[in-house]
């Protein structure tokens, strides 16, 4: 089951606000795609919400984008940034991604944001989302939300 950013937004209103508050802090971001022998890929790459869709953007061709085509799961890990505090705390978000081929769609998304072109669009569905963060300096506690199910929070001392 996914999930698109709107409707994890409706299900889980904090977590989704926490979660693109931690993305835009930093503008450069993690994503893990999968090599055409199953080994893990990890790259750098730039996100949007936009339009109730996290959206991807990338450079023609990039083996990222590559990657996608051709198996669409993905992990994406917001930029912890520096030092040791991960203010909001460690979010990670997997899925699918979708490559957008509708000129119209592509043409919305250029206007708002002004990507260089040419370039691969993906509209992401979700079948995670993880928020990691310590509490009163005492418990880990890691929040789980799936679609579909309940948003389940762990506390470890």
């Amino acid at each position: 089951m996914t999930a698109n950013w709107a409707t994890f937004t409706e299900a889980e209103p904090d977590l989704a606000r926490t979660t693109e508050e931690r993305f835009g802090a930093f503008t450069h971001h993690i994503l893990a795609t999968l090599r055409k022998d199953g080994s893990p890929r990890t790259t750098g790459l730039e996100v949007r919400f936009l339009n109730g869709e996290l959206w991807l953007g990338m450079m023609p061709d990039s083996l990222k984008a590559l990657d996608l085509r051709r198996d669409p799961r993905f992990a994406l890990q917001a930029n912890p940034g520096e030092g040791q505090s991960m203010g909001g705390g460690d979010v990670r978000v997997a899925g699918r991604a979708i490559e957008v081929e509708d000129p119209q769609v592509k043409a919305a998304y250029t206007e708002e944001v002004e990507p260089p072109e040419p370039f691969h669009l993906f509209r992401t569905e979700l079948t995670e989302v993880v928020r990691t963060y310590v509490e009163d300096e005492k418990y880990l506690v890691v929040q789980i939300w799936q679609p579909g199910r309940p948003l389940r929070t762990i506390k470890r001392t």
